[in-house]
């Protein structure tokens, strides 16, 4: 097991949960209320499951943490539980999200540029050029060191963290309780809507296990990782919900839908086009702060099963500054192909179809640790793992056949990799 020495770790409490905060907090609280439009208030039932679900998840996985310091999260878990083969498709499908939410982020950083300046994503080859910038400005920085990544993590946190409370709790507000989500469910029966609602919102709330991933890089990570993964999880939460619970309140069904940034016009409506470019800009600093602690983990995650000889040797390559230059530019470059190939349709069509692929691919190294726990845990903590488990399933559940079939066939896509690696040792 590789283990990096306490003078090269230059991440600390509060840049840790800057890094879960900023991996939460991104595309999903600006742009995910136009996805969430046609199920109208009864999304609060999503909210309310998932926000549950994420918190049980949290304290799993802080309590794994504890016993497993060691970079990859959710595939060190499930590895160290269950051994190679589970390893490396809870750390393949933990990759494919990665890298499907890189493209989802940047295309919402698209729809917050095309907010301030319209030209900018006036055409779609226009807003997937914005996005692709986006992707390798963050591949730049991280290229640069973790150190460097990681300013740039508190940087974007603190400039969207606090406006985002702010606005949530004014905007309460200008809610009129006669017109404010009616009709409430206009989007089938509670039971279905609930199902829709939650895979939605889980990916707003995805990235709860950031601080686990580049645990060498964190100082005393058996204290530090822990408490940043609730606090962050905690922030995120409280903050990400307030927000888009009171656009979908504000602004009609309808106009959601077909909106690039509905935040910004929901604080336009209120307080005039200079309150709506402002939230724009929030916007725009919270993707491209999200884009770059999720660019972090592309490089940390293969590097980790790498170096325990579940990936192809090359992740496991760093540079000077102990930097994975191959797996943030084959993460990038995998990124990139996926806006590419959805670049004709519209930005909230490729925003949610990358988010529920993104979502399907992560939850299976959440099934994953949450059983890791409940084999390898102690004590009640196992009771907290079974019912991060039990969400876990459910959530999948709900994710819908054609996401579930392409997160199926990318994760298929890696076994040749596997059975090649395990014929050559």
């Amino acid at each position: 097991m590789h283990t990096t020495p306490a003078s090269a770790r230059p991440l600390g409490l509060w840049t840790a949960t800057a890094l879960v905060v900023g991996s939460m907090i991104g595309s999903g609280v600006f742009l995910l209320p136009a996805a969430l439009a046609p199920y109208g208030g009864a999304s609060l039932i999503g909210w309310a499951i998932t926000l549950c679900g994420a918190l049980l998840l949290a304290l799993t996985f802080a309590r794994m943490a504890m016993r497993w310091p060691h970079s990859g999260g959710p595939y060190t878990y499930a590895h160290r539980a269950f051994g190679d083969t589970v390893g490396f498709v809870v750390a393949w499908s933990y990759w494919i999200s990665i890298w499907c939410a890189n493209a989802a982020i940047a295309v919402a950083f698209a729809g917050s540029l095309g907010a301030i300046s319209p030209q900018l994503t006036a055409t779609p080859a226009r807003a997937a050029a914005c996005a692709l910038a986006a992707l390798w400005i963050c591949a730049g920085v991280n290229l640069a060191g973790v150190r460097e990544a990681g300013r740039m993590q508190l940087v974007t946190t603190a400039l969207k963290l606090l406006p985002l409370l702010l606005f949530g709790a004014v905007a309460l507000w200008w809610l009129d309780p006669d017109t404010a989500f009616r009709p409430f469910n206009p989007g089938g029966s509670l039971p279905q809507v609930a199902n829709a609602t939650a895979a939605l919102t889980l990916w707003a709330l995805l990235g709860l296990e950031a601080a686990t991933v580049p645990a060498d890089a964190i100082a005393d990570p058996e204290r530090n990782v822990p408490r940043a993964t609730v606090i962050g999880t905690l922030l995120a939460g409280i903050a990400t919900i307030l927000a888009c619970t009171v656009v979908l309140g504000l602004v009609p069904a309808e106009t959601l839908r077909q909106s690039q940034s509905p935040m910004a016009d929901a604080a336009a409506s209120i307080w005039g086009p200079a309150a709506g470019l402002a939230l724009a800009s929030v916007s725009a600093v919270s993707c491209f702060g999200a884009l770059n602690g999720w660019t972090l983990l592309s490089g940390q995650l293969p590097l980790a099963a790498a170096r325990d000889r579940v990936f192809p040797a090359f992740f496991a390559g760093v540079d000077a500054r102990g930097t994975p230059r191959l797996g943030i530019l084959i993460g990038a470059a995998l990124a990139s192909a996926l806006v590419l190939s959805n670049y004709s349709h519209s930005l909230v069509q490729v925003f949610t179809f990358s988010i529920l692929l993104s979502t399907a691919a992560t939850l299976l190294p959440y099934l994953a640790g949450s059983a890791a726990w409940l084999l390898r845990g102690e004590g009640r903590s196992r009771i907290v793992a079974g019912f991060a488990l039990v969400f876990s399933l459910y959530a999948l559940w709900g994710i819908g056949a054609e996401a579930l079939s392409w997160g199926a066939v990318l994760v298929a896509a890696g076994l040749p990799v596997h059975l090649l690696l395990r014929w050559r040792r």
